[in-house]
């Protein structure tokens, strides 16, 4: 029983529609063709039938080189490793100074404040002892001091002399810095496949090391870069950039096969420039910072300033390993078996084009759709004597059925028993052509019976005339005495049905031969309804059919 009730004992699988079209079946063919190699061509192309880590990586690096400088007031300076590395500038990351500005011998004491940090003053009282603000070099001594033949400013507490040059030298001091050359070593691991490699590969050796150096066309796995190089393969020019410094990006990626005879795990490097160059240009451009040098003359701590750009070159890794896995292959074969219906989807859509006939198109929706009607929704076939076809509409609470329009037009189809049964007329030499019966016009005729022998109704499914434009009734026809009213015929029928039935007069037998007339009608003019709509007979005709086989209390149901 919780079986049956749970529905767990059934098994519901969808109906299937058959087209025997050469043109529909190759098109199917040759549509699924190409999404079966759509399918393949993605599958094989990102790999989708690999799982897949990301890349867990650490980098250093190693810069080498010598340059030497000549400062005004300070003569030749040899710039090693140590000098132009700068700070550390965080991970993955290293400096390097191409121009520089010195302010030599500083001491702790008290000097003019620089323009345009400093007040310009006349006399003590424009100056604020103890002042200072984010721009000062120190802290204002309340005294208005010579700072030039024409200005005087407010003399401060500082390290003197101050910094006073503001521009960068042009063209860079240490221009040189480009053929400096930088070892970077990247150590990467893919933790769920247990994988770790290096940059530094396997076959190469230490002397292929001292002599080799990146290009991308001759030498793209070498670790050692020239930093010109660098600078260039990121479309940048490196003396220009090296007058006030910059940021360049080092990008290692690495795209890793690890499936047997496929495997290979290189780096691929690229590089690009990072910080802004060209919009506000004026707003703190490039990339600057100060150190000191300290020491101590004749007992007085002294101090060299050095204001230095350069360029800072982040490394960034990125990288993706992929690995045979038959889980991720049956994902994505299922994930993709949906794209197949877009053929449905298209050859549906064709045939409901005006590349199919009214016929192809509304017999093959009749075979592929089965329509279930709301109760509330009640759908009606209606035939009209003057028309060769049958309507489905909707019953209206409020418009008459006969002016309710359409939803569907059905081809007529003929009824052979009924056939069967008006050449049986005709061989018992009945005339059905000479002697029409006499039906008289209502004298009540509503407004929408077309006929002249309908009868009034409040209801507005039952104002159905038999004909859609003014002419003769269908209950004048020969056909319709004949194969609805014939007493003899519907007494076959009723006994076709059941053969053991009571034939003896009365109220029973009146009723069921009137039941039966109506079923007559309808096989005969409707034939088989269309699927989930209930057939309606005009009022003429039901009306007629009631006069010939009357109910004694005057009560009828149709």
């Amino acid at each position: 029983m919780p079986c049956k009730l749970l529905n767990l004992c059934e098994y519901e699988t969808h109906k299937l529609v058959r087209i025997q079209s050469v043109r529909l079946g190759s098109l199917k063919w040759t549509f699924n063709g190409v999404i079966l190699m759509f399918i393949c061509i993605m599958m094989l192309w990102h790999k989708e039938y690999q799982e897949h880590d990301y890349v867990v990586s650490s980098v250093t690096a190693k810069v080498k080189g010598v340059a030497l400088t000549s400062l005004p007031d300070v003569g030749d300076i040899v710039w090693d490793v140590v000098d132009y590395s700068g700070p550390s500038q965080g991970k993955n990351s290293f400096f390097v100074v191409t121009n520089v500005i010195v302010t030599k011998k500083q001491r702790q004491g008290k000097c003019p404040e620089v323009p345009p940090y400093g007040k310009v003053c006349r006399t003590d009282e424009d100056c604020v002892k103890g002042f200072w603000d984010q721009h000062s070099h120190g802290v204002q001594t309340g005294a208005c001091v010579k700072f030039d033949v024409t200005r005087k400013t407010c003399e401060v507490s500082a390290w003197c002399p101050i910094e006073s040059k503001k521009k960068p030298p042009k063209p860079a001091l240490l221009a040189s810095a480009e053929n400096f050359t930088v070892l970077i070593k990247n150590n990467i691991r893919f933790p769920n496949f247990n994988f770790m490699r290096r940059n530094i590969l396997p076959e190469m050796t230490e002397s292929y090391l001292k002599r080799c150096q990146f290009n991308r066309h001759t030498d793209s796995s070498c670790p050692i870069f020239r930093l010109g190089d660098i600078v260039k393969e990121a479309k940048e020019n490196f003396s220009e950039m090296a007058v006030e410094g910059g940021v360049i990006g080092i990008q290692i990626k690495w795209d890793c096969n690890l499936d047997g005879f496929l495997r290979n795990c290189l780096p691929k490097y690229s590089f690009r420039r990072l910080d802004e160059k060209e919009s506000n240009r004026t707003l703190y451009p490039g990339l600057n910072f100060r150190f000191a040098r300290y020491q101590t003359e004749k007992g007085v701590e002294e101090r060299t300033l050095f204001k230095v750009f350069g360029i800072r070159f982040d490394v960034m890794v990125f990288g993706k390993a992929g690995k045979f896995s038959i889980i991720q292959l049956i994902i994505f074969i299922g994930s993709t078996l949906s794209y197949y219906t877009l053929t449905t989807v298209f050859i549906d859509w064709l045939i409901g084009t005006s590349c199919y006939s009214k016929e192809a198109r509304q017999n093959y929706s009749e075979k592929k759709v089965e329509s279930v009607q709301d109760r509330q929704q009640c759908i009606l076939c209606v035939s009209f004597v003057d028309e060769n076809h049958i309507r489905v509409v909707k019953k209206s609470h409020k418009k008459s059925l006969q002016q309710v329009k359409p939803i569907s037009v059905h081809p007529c189809k003929d009824d052979t028993g009924h056939l069967s049964a008006m050449v049986g007329v005709l061989q018992k030499g009945n005339n059905i052509i000479d002697k029409p019966p006499q039906v008289l016009p209502r004298p009540n005729r509503p407004a929408w019976c077309l006929c002249g022998c309908c009868l009034p109704s409040t209801h507005p499914q039952e104002q159905l005339c038999c004909r859609q434009s003014i002419g003769r009734c269908i209950t004048t026809s020969s056909l319709f005495e004949q194969l609805v009213l014939s007493r003899p015929l519907l007494d076959a029928v009723l006994l076709y049905r059941e053969p053991l039935s009571d034939l003896t007069e009365g109220e029973q037998r009146i009723a069921a031969l009137r039941n039966c007339a109506y079923r007559q009608y309808i096989s005969w003019r409707i034939g088989a309804p269309p699927r989930e709509s209930i057939p309606v007979m005009p009022s003429c005709s039901v009306w007629r059919i009631r006069e010939e086989y009357p109910s004694q209390e005057g009560e009828y149901t149709v």
